[in-house]
């Protein structure tokens, strides 16, 4: 049988007040339990940037002001197989940053069950995966030199 990847998009999300930058985590309670940022599948017929607005909204209720792809992609393997992801074994993602005014957050309680605004620093020790510290890493390398 062929390994199938879903297809999706990381999205890293961030504000910026008074150049203080503040990033946009998520608590993870569907399919495994921990921090991370928004991501999500792409749709038939949607493209990448399609699919970071609809993720965006769906998950945290923001829109973009600035929204930025990058060229940094991977995959990764689910560690088990999800009766929601019949014949997935996996998903590749392609990076993303977006930057949004509110601070508020408006999550969807069936995959996440916590939001918090936070640092760097903070972000980097709470996020599970090394993917994810890779891209996060990678973002903030890009606003400190205001490639954003």
């Amino acid at each position: 049988m062929k390994e199938v990847y879903r297809k999706g998009v990381f999205i890293i999300v961030y504000s910026v007040n008074n150049s203080l930058v503040k990033y946009l985590l998520l608590k993870r309670k569907k399919h495994w339990k921990g921090w991370e940022f928004p991501k999500g599948g792409i749709e038939l017929f949607e493209s990448k940037k399609e699919a970071v607005v609809r993720e965006l909204k769906e998950e945290t209720g923001c829109s973009p002001i600035i929204l930025k792809s990058y060229s940094i992609k991977g995959k990764y393997k689910y560690d088990k197989k999800y009766p929601d992801r019949p014949g997935l074994i996996g998903q590749t993602y392609t990076l993303f940053a977006v930057q949004v005014k509110s601070k508020k957050a408006k999550i969807d309680k069936k995959e996440h069950s916590a939001f918090k605004w936070i640092d760097f620093d903070t972000a980097f020790k709470m996020l599970k995966w090394p993917n994810q510290k890779v891209c996060l890493n990678y973002v903030n390398k890009s606003i400190k030199q205001n490639e954003i």
